[in-house]
């Protein structure tokens, strides 16, 4: 289905601070919509267009996560153990194929300092990226396809909300100023579901200072190297109580983000599917 191979950086590490109400207990990547964390509503947008290869840079309780995934192919299937011998015997098969980088990016570090030191686990020439907050129905692979094709270094995803996010004053596709935060009632705004050439990564540092938003992005639409890739489909960030309850009454009617096929996360078994060692797990 995908014939590429580049891996999907996620941000996963910040404290999440006007969705106190969550995040004082978890990060905000593992707040449940429908009883998933957000980050793996995230990985299936990817998967479903065949990207299953992510960088998690993580920060703010990221052993919450860590523990998520390592506990992953036993979340919720059911199994057997045998206390004797420690074997753990599945009735039922996660079908992800995910390979996971779980990247300690510091828990005091901005977002461009993040993507910089986990970049040592990107190996291929260009890289996906978005943040661990965010959902949409956005076409995976046509942005990759208008990333290729323009040849520049950078591309976002714009959205069209009204919104409290950052304008971008666009010209034919191009970027021509990135404004973060500026109050706006209308106009494109970043919505994340970057691609980037490993070229961009010069415009990083790996100081815990270096936020992607503010100096990188801007120079490289100084630069003529960001491009935006409009959406106009489906596209919520969860910054907010309100937004996060938003997502879920969403979920419980169909989730517009919701582009893999209807199938279960989960499929049953027709006989036990293998044996893991107990002390492999935490």
């Amino acid at each position: 289905m995908n014939k590429y191979n580049y891996p999907v950086m996620i941000l996963a590490g910040g404290f999440g601070t006007r969705l106190r109400e969550e995040t004082e207990f978890r990060p905000k990547p593992m707040v449940m919509i429908g009883g998933k964390p957000i980050i793996w509503h995230i990985m299936k947008i990817y998967s479903s267009y065949g990207f299953n290869n992510f960088i998690i840079c993580l920060g703010y309780k990221g052993e919450m996560i860590k523990s998520y995934f390592l506990n992953y192919k036993l979340n919720d299937i059911d199994f057997t153990i045998d206390t004797k011998t420690g074997n753990i015997t599945e009735h039922e098969f996660n079908n992800e194929n995910w390979k996971i980088t779980l990247a300690n990016t510091g828990e005091n570090c901005f977002t461009g300092g993040r993507i910089s030191r986990a970049a040592k686990y990107i190996n291929s020439e260009r890289f996906l990226l978005t943040y661990g907050d965010g959902v949409a129905n956005v076409n995976i692979k046509k942005l990759l396809e208008f990333h290729i094709s323009h040849k520049k270094i950078a591309t976002l995803t714009g959205v069209n909300p009204p919104s409290r996010f950052g304008n971008l004053e666009i010209n034919d596709n191009q970027v021509n100023s990135f404004i973060e935060k500026q109050t706006t009632q209308n106009g494109w705004i970043n919505g994340g579901f970057f691609v980037f050439e490993k070229e961009f990564l010069n415009y990083l540092s790996d100081d815990s200072s270096c936020i992607l938003e503010k100096e990188p992005l801007t120079k490289a639409a100084q630069n003529n190297q960001l491009m935006i890739y409009k959406h106009n489909g489906f596209w919520q960030c969860m910054d907010t109580i309100r937004e996060h309850e938003k997502l879920q009454s969403l979920w419980s009617m169909g989730a517009p983000w919701k582009i893999w096929q209807d199938k279960e996360s989960i499929i049953p078994a027709t006989k036990s599917k293998g044996i893991i060692n107990e002390s492999t797990r935490i």
